[in-house]
């Protein structure tokens, strides 16, 4: 499946761009631990503007999906899941992905997941595999 490339700002590129040596990168703050995602100014627990970017493990649990039968875009070719995916490291901590590698018909709430990543551009998609 070909990507779309995110738009890189400066807030995001880091993020984006974490994947190409198939780590996962998540914005977390230095004063309080907490992971935040999307990218914020400051954490939303301590107020604290110590952010960067910190690896995670890439596993987690599919929180909820829906899986689309329609074409919203030309790179996109249905069916494909759209999937909520809570990460490992913090209950809330979640991403809206796609799941790969396994049937659409194959995908459940709870089913673990661990990411892969996909070249788009400048960019590296987190994408989800069972």
């Amino acid at each position: 499946m070909h990507r779309p490339a995110p738009p890189l700002t400066e807030r995001t590129a880091e993020y984006w761009k974490s994947g190409a040596d198939g780590v996962l990168r998540i914005a977390r703050c230095g004063s309080c631990g907490t992971y935040l995602h999307p990218p914020r100014p400051v954490c939303p627990q301590c107020h604290s503007a110590d952010l960067a970017f910190a690896p995670v493990s890439g596993k987690g649990t599919v929180y909820s999906f829906t899986v689309n039968r329609y074409q919203w875009t030309p790179e996109l070719e249905p069916p494909y899941v759209l999937a909520e995916v809570e990460l490992a490291e913090q209950p809330g901590l979640r991403l809206l992905s796609t799941i790969v590698g396994c049937p659409v018909e194959a995908v459940r709430i709870g089913m673990p997941v661990s990411v892969a990543f996909e070249s788009a551009g400048d960019a590296w998609i987190p994408v989800f595999r069972p």
